[in-house]
Formats: structure tokens, sequence, C-alpha cells
């Protein structure tokens, strides 16, 4: 059973209808959520959005349900007391009830066409997950060439994650038929990574050099160096079929050796973490 409690819901009779949901965990982020939060309710298209507290003691719980009832945002409020992003992501995706499931984090910034693009991405044939490029928010240039390089690198890599779970997108049924997020399955640091190996088999996973979201530049959460150069250079080079091997045979002990759960990401401490 999920420990995990709805707070609060602020949802129209529209929402019902939404084609959308994002799914935002969070622990102690009071100085990132008004942007995040102010950047999905500026979507052309309108998502739910599912926020998860994970057990945050900086009041953000309270600030988000603020926030989104000033904003106008059709929002789901749970609170997590399991420590870690894994186990947040599983309470946030047994609250969705839409198509398509976005995980956002909440110190990035999603450009108004975020969504629109995505359904447009996961609506394509064999569509079932998408990965987001990064950018500086305000550097234009430097976007486009973001979204191109990833592009142009998933040419190379077919069918591998190449960025992080603030710029994933899903196919709900597609995204619960692997699985979904369970500390059960996977519960430790790359869970964006370990995530798209359970449901590469399902069908495709697009990329669109206009597909971007902007993180804050900040330290990580947590003082780890997630997977070394080899790891990662032996992870692009395991074939379709064999990746999700790679992650539970090979990765994982590694991970558990170094003692990189999931919860270490919420530390507030520097890091240089791969992604």
């Amino acid at each position: 059973m999920i420990n995990a409690a709805v707070i609060d819901e602020t949802r129209t009779a529209w929402a019902a209808e939404a084609d959308w949901s994002v799914i935002v965990p969070f622990h102690n982020e009071r100085d990132f959520l008004p942007a995040t939060l102010a950047s999905l309710a500026a979507q052309r298209v309108r998502p739910v959005v599912v926020l998860v507290d994970n057990a945050s003691t900086d009041r953000s719980g309270e600030l988000a349900r603020d926030l989104c009832l000033w904003l106008g945002l059709d929002a789901v409020h749970l609170h997590e007391s399991r420590p870690g992003k894994v186990a947040a992501l599983q309470c946030g995706l047994e609250a969705v009830t839409t198509r398509f499931v976005a995980t956002c984090d909440a110190d990035t910034l999603y450009p108004e066409h975020y969504l629109a693009r995505a359904t447009r991405m996961l609506e394509k044939r064999g569509a079932v997950a998408g990965v987001a490029a990064y950018s500086a928010p305000s550097a234009r240039l430097t976007a486009r060439l973001a979204g191109w390089r990833m592009v142009l690198t998933s040419r190379l890599l077919p069918q591998q994650c190449l960025n992080g779970g603030a710029g994933q997108v899903f196919r709900t049924a597609a995204l619960r038929a692997c699985g979904g997020f369970d500390p059960a399955i996977w519960n430790w640091v790359l869970e964006d990574h370990e995530i798209m190996a359970r449901i590469e088999p399902l069908g495709r996973i697009a990329y669109d050099a206009r597909f971007v979201c902007h993180p804050a530049p900040r330290p990580r959460a947590v003082n780890c160096t997630g997977w070394n150069l080899g790891e990662q250079l032996r992870y692009h080079s395991t074939r379709a079929g064999e990746r999700l091997a790679y992650f539970h045979e090979f990765l994982g002990p590694r991970l558990r050796s170094r003692a990189l759960q999931s919860a270490m990401l919420r530390r507030s401490v520097s890091v240089t973490a791969g992604a």
C-alpha cells in the first residue's frame, strides 16, 4: 500500500477531460516552486498538476497549495513520507487519470509549448515516451543547439535515455505496463534512465529538436558521482534488449555498494552527479 495521503485538491470540472498530468515531486523547494508552477500554469495545453511533498520541512507544501489557487492550476496535493524521488513518483503516478504524464522537477522551467509539443511527439505511431533537452532559459540559440544535439545523438544511440527526469514524458498506459516507478523494482539514483530501459521494449523513445526545458542552475542535491565514465560508456554500448540487464545485473549492485539510494537525491549537499 502506498503511504500517501490526498492533502487537498484544487480541480475544476474541466480536469476530468485533461490529456496531461504533470507529476512534480519536491522536498524543501520553496525557492524554486513559484517559477516552476507559473511555467506549468502558462502551458498551451492545460495539465492537472500532481504535487508530491516528500516530507518537506520548509512549508513547501503550503506554498504549493497557495500558488496553485493563485495561478488557477488544476492540482492534486499529495504527501509521501517514504524518503526518495522514486517513492514520490510512485505516489504521484497513482493519482494520474490522464492518457499522458510528464515528470517535472520543482526547479525547472517549462516553455509554454512544452506539453503541446510533447503531445505531438507521443501521438506519433509507436511512441511511448519522450525526452527533452536541457538549456539555459534565456538563451534561445543555446536551446536550439541543445535540441538538435539531442536529436542527432538519439540517431547514433537509438532507444537510449539521453537526459534526466526533469524532461521526461510518457504514455500513461505504457508507463504503468512496464511497472512504473517502484522502490521495490529500482530505488537507486539514475531512476530516470532505468525507467527508460523498462519502457523501451514497449515502443519508441521520441526526441524533438524543439522539445527543451530549463533546469535552474544549482548544485545537485546528492554527494555522489552517480555512474562513472566507464559505466556510462558501457550503457551506451549496450544493445537493445540488454539494457534492463545492464541496470539490474550490472549497475544496480554497484550503486548498492556505493549506497546511492534514491533518498540521497533530496539531501542538501553539493554534487557533480552524472545525468
